[in-house]
């Protein structure tokens, strides 16, 4: 193998909070080794499927979903797409001849991991979330590799299994965009606070039905918005607005990194990826934890924020009541913002991507 020329295989997808890992630590290792070449793995008709490519990186996809609590045809299926992602899977593999493989959690994983590792392919697993998503447990003990994001991990990983703390990979544009270009970016004015509400790259409908309902105080308020409604709620809420002067509402935000430096304040869930960016940018949040995360895992992810006096939390059950008067309270109280803001900073770990492309490439030695 040419060791300046690596080729690097990564899996990971679903949702954004396994994508945007892979896709920081790619881009981490290119800029260390231009010449290395990448191929993704993930699934058809999710994210990964769309902004891998958006970013210049080749992409394959594989049969597989997770398994779903209740009963489903996609549960019958289950076995049969384990079979069948197992020889999918070999056959990248064995196209690509890959010289090491990268998992970042998700379903995706399993079966790419498990025939790089049976193939004698060093492996490496990155888990986000203080609670390890079952892929990641079942690959622990297997991976040459595994880093984790929280201390906390630890406790959950299976006998005999270690992860290293690392933090969680961002993407390097995060922190280069000043507040005016953000703000001309989505075309919003320039003497109005602006909030910045994300729900994951999937939306969050009980956040954006508490904005809706406060709407009107909150526009009169002089507040604006970069609104990522999520593609399935996108329309209810674009048609419940109609023509007020709300600022930017769209499905999903391609330029996260317009999107937080235009913001005052973001609220959002307590995803691992999205509490490390807005840590990287040091910006004060408001954060409701998805309820039904496996083993309640953003709750336990966003506490040491807020034990830091760096974010709010609100339950999801109780986010319509009370997302209005915290956010007016927080916006109205500039000095309150700084010290959120400074506690934020002092938690992110801007150099997560490039620490784990150094550790990446020295298996290769």
């Amino acid at each position: 193998m040419d060791r300046g020329h690596p080729r690097i295989l990564v899996a990971g997808g679903g949702t954004g909070g396994h994508l945007f890992p892979a896709l920081a630590i790619a881009d981490e290792i290119r800029r260390l080794r231009p010449g290395a070449e990448f191929l993704f793995v993930g699934t058809r008709g999710k994210i990964e499927a769309r902004v891998v490519p958006e970013r210049g990186y080749a992409f394959r996809t594989i049969w597989i979903s997770g398994f779903q609590r209740r009963l489903t045809l996609d549960n019958l299926l289950f076995p049969l797409k384990v079979i069948v992602s197992l020889i999918q899977s070999l056959f990248v593999i064995r196209q690509f001849k890959p010289d090491v493989v990268i998992g970042t959690g998700g379903y995706v994983c399993g079966p790419v991991l498990l025939v790089a590792s049976w193939s004698g392919i060093p492996t490496v697993v990155h888990e986000s979330n203080s609670y390890p998503g079952i892929t990641t447990r079942l690959l622990a003990k297997r991976a040459d590799r595994l880093y984790i994001a929280f201390e906390a991990t630890k406790r959950w990983l299976p006998r005999g299994s270690t992860g290293e703390l690392v933090g969680t990979p961002t993407r390097a544009a995060l922190g280069t965009i000043s507040r005016d270009e953000g703000r001309r970016f989505f075309h919003l004015a320039a003497d109005k606070k602006t909030v910045l509400v994300v729900g994951g790259s999937l939306g969050a409908a009980s956040i954006n039905r508490a904005v809706l309902a406060s709407l009107d105080d909150l526009l009169r308020a002089g507040i604006q918005f970069v609104w990522q409604t999520g593609q399935s709620d996108y329309h209810r809420v674009r048609q419940t607005i109609g023509s007020k002067p709300a600022g930017w509402i769209g499905p999903f935000v391609d330029s996260m990194e317009h999107a937080f430096a235009a913001a005052d304040v973001v609220v959002c869930r307590a995803g691992a990826t999205t509490l490390a960016e807005v840590t990287r940018v040091g910006r004060p949040a408001i954060v409701v934890p998805y309820p039904h995360a496996a083993a309640n895992h953003q709750t336990h992810n966003a506490r040491a924020l807020v034990e830091a006096g760096a974010v709010l939390m609100i339950a999801d059950d109780s986010v319509s009541g009370n997302l209005k008067p915290a956010l007016l309270e927080l916006i109205n109280d500039p000095h309150r913002l700084t010290r959120m803001s400074q506690a934020s900073m002092s938690l992110g770990k801007p150099e997560a991507g490039s620490v784990l492309a150094e550790k990446i490439l020295a298996l290769l030695h």
